[in-house]
């Protein structure tokens, strides 16, 4: 499985955006792809995942302005960032998993292949 994000770039605050990634070498319909983001200095952690079954899953804090949707047909997924905040600065990697536990959907050691990143910057 290979997976190559896009669509980051710089936005000022409440701004918009749209992250893809597309998906190569393995169906979308069994796989369960999240996107995760790492800010300088700061952990990784899990933003939000699709499940092949179409079943959504986000951080607490960020569900009501991310949206997590795909196109099976198109095998991408992609990551609606609406009202955007500098806190939302950050590089966001796309990933994939055959299976796992869906409350595991926000560890990054559940998941066996990743994209190379995509840089998020949000000013104030």
């Amino acid at each position: 499985v290979q997976l190559q994000a896009s669509g980051g770039g710089l936005v000022q605050a409440g701004g918009s955006l749209r992250l893809s990634c597309q998906v190569t070498g393995f169906s979308l319909e069994h796989l369960d792809v999240a996107w995760f983001r790492q800010a300088p200095g700061k952990e990784r952690e899990g933003v939000s995942c699709v499940s092949g079954k179409s079943r959504t899953y986000y951080a607490d804090s960020l569900r009501d302005r991310f949206t997590i949707s795909k196109d099976n047909a198109k095998n991408t997924v992609y990551l609606q960032m609406n009202s955007l905040k500098p806190e939302d600065t950050a590089v966001y990697y796309c990933a994939a998993r055959r299976s796992g536990s869906a409350w595991l959907w926000g560890l990054g050691v559940e998941y066996d292949d990743w994209g190379q990143g995509t840089q998020v910057t949000v000013s104030s």
